[in-house]
């Protein structure tokens, strides 16, 4: 018999193949208090499984190890992103690592069928036209069993009218000093985010990078009508004005 020989995966450009570098050493730590607040109470009460859709590099995903019991579903297309996460999952003790699985691929092409009760979708929906955004839903709800929850972070609800310009503190790493800027623009119906990265040492700039994302806005009540088709329901309780929560209906 012929060994079966699994084909490679075809390649997709990666967004993320700049931002990969700078966003633990710039984000990390803040995003990591910001995922505890949002989505820690929920995960903890997980009693079959985590989703995290979008994982990047591992914020919610270890959050969701340390917090809970379950095995956690990681799911990250962007290869880039995906190398960090793969890195500080190896390092974990195998009692922990036996409980996530990462994903690859979009989740629509993930397969999940009833893995988990708690869905999180932390810093995705803004990055997802809406076409796409609506394309997501039906593999949330495939993922997640009669009566789980899904938590997303909203996206902006409007277009800026100005430039927003926010600056990343700058971090130490041994010799050099690693920094930020993110800037938002209005581009008609759409949010350009302009992430502009620098390396310095001393009052010298070694190198400098940028990577610009799109974003698009979206109310909170057009993504509950979204959802709406797929038997989610808002989850009563959750108040957050960073996070829509929404609970999936028998059916």
């Amino acid at each position: 018999m012929s060994p079966v020989i699994a084909r490679p995966a075809p390649e997709q450009d990666d967004d993320y193949a700049v931002t990969a570098e700078f966003y633990d050493v710039l984000q990390a730590r803040q995003d990591s208090m910001r995922v505890e607040r949002l989505y820690g109470g929920a995960v903890a009460s997980a009693r079959l499984g985590v989703l995290d859709v979008g994982a990047g590099t591992g914020r919610v995903t270890l959050m969701s190890l340390a917090n809970s019991q379950v095995d956690v579903h990681a799911v990250e297309p962007s290869r880039a992103m995906r190398g960090p996460l793969m890195t500080r999952l190896a390092s974990l003790p195998a009692e922990l690592r036996a409980r996530v699985t990462v994903h690859p691929e979009p989740l629509g092409e993930a397969g999940l069928r009833g893995v988990a009760d708690v869905a999180v979708c932390h810093n995705v929906v803004a990055c997802l036209s809406p076409a796409s955004r609506r394309a997501l839903w039906p593999a949330v709800a495939a993922s997640l069993v009669p009566g789980g929850s899904l938590f997303l972070q909203l996206p902006p609800a409007r277009v800026p009218g100005d430039d927003i310009v926010r600056v990343l503190p700058e971090q130490q790493v041994g010799r050099h000093h690693y920094g930020g800027r993110v800037t938002m623009s209005g581009a008609g119906d759409r949010i350009q985010t302009r992430f502009d990265y620098w390396v310095r040492a001393g009052a010298g700039v070694l190198r400098e990078s940028t990577e610009t994302f799109w974003m698009w806005p979206a109310w909170r009540a057009e993504l509950v009508s979204d959802l709406a088709p797929y038997r989610f329901v808002p989850r009563t309780g959750v108040c957050d004005p960073d996070v829509l929560a929404m609970t999936l209906r028998g059916p």
